[in-house]
């Protein structure tokens, strides 16, 4: 980090390129101060504080990632036990994890308009695919002696899948989770570009229309930081909900 900071200062400093191409860190700086306080009569951006911003793009990455989970787990696990469903939902998940998601956000919003559930519909169409897909490959993957040892001891077909097959998958579906949540950032600046203020993509969006090279590179350095602190927190739960992973 320290020498991608050395870098770019000494890009900056150069003046090779205009500050609307390349602002400097101090030009960074001075938005970050800027965005966060009162000064002269604006609040912050487009009359929202920084952390404002963000917390709404969050509320929306979280909406959306929750749904896109839990959506993407059930899927998942009927992918991999019926395969029937395999055979008909496969090709549909696999179709919808490749389509761009500016390619669909246009039609969401004429189906629901310019508020929030295009922008949460969104993330979780976004969202959904990688889980179901990771869901689908550790069902695959769960070995058939822990099967047949929870038939013997009286398991049911009912309590087979969520006694002994999602606790298995649950390594493999952490990271489908962490995936998911990283593919709903990348979107997050996709989803708010329609009334997208308060919130990190719409202040990104919004400056880009007016050469506020600063405050997009803010904005970006702002959703890169917050996605390191979450994608921490995930790495600290697997190490809690799996630790034995890479062990036995």
């Amino acid at each position: 980090m320290l020498a991608l900071l050395a870098i770019w200062w000494g890009v900056a400093a150069t003046h090779i390129w205009s500050e609307v191409f390349v602002p400097s860190p101090g030009a960074v700086w001075h938005q970050l101060v800027l965005t966060s306080t009162t000064h002269d009569g604006q609040r912050g951006y487009g009359g929202h504080y920084l952390y404002e911003h963000l917390l709404a793009s969050l509320r929306r990455i979280v909406l959306g990632s929750l749904y896109g989970v839990a959506g993407g787990i059930v899927l998942g696990l009927v992918i991999g036990l019926v395969p029937t469903a395999r055979a008909l939902l496969g090709p549909l998940v696999t179709f919808v994890r490749t389509l761009p998601p500016l390619a669909y956000f246009s039609l969401l919003i004429i189906w629901f308009g310019i508020d929030e559930s295009p922008k949460i519909t969104l993330l979780f169409v976004a969202a959904l695919p990688p889980v179901a897909v990771a869901t689908a490959e550790a069902v695959r993957g769960v070995h058939e002696d822990y099967v047949f040892a929870a038939r013997s001891l009286g398991a049911s077909s009912r309590q087979i899948p969520l006694r002994i097959v999602l606790p298995a998958c649950l390594p493999e579906i952490i990271t489908g989770v962490r995936v998911a949540v990283g593919v709903a950032y990348t979107t997050v600046v996709a989803a708010e570009t329609v009334n997208g203020v308060p919130g990190i993509g719409g202040m990104i969006r919004d400056a880009q229309r007016y050469n506020q090279t600063d405050v997009v590179v803010l904005g970006l350095l702002t959703i890169g930081a917050s996605g390191l602190l979450i994608d921490a927190l995930f790495q600290l739960a697997e190490r809690r909900l799996v630790p034995w992973r890479g062990k036995a």
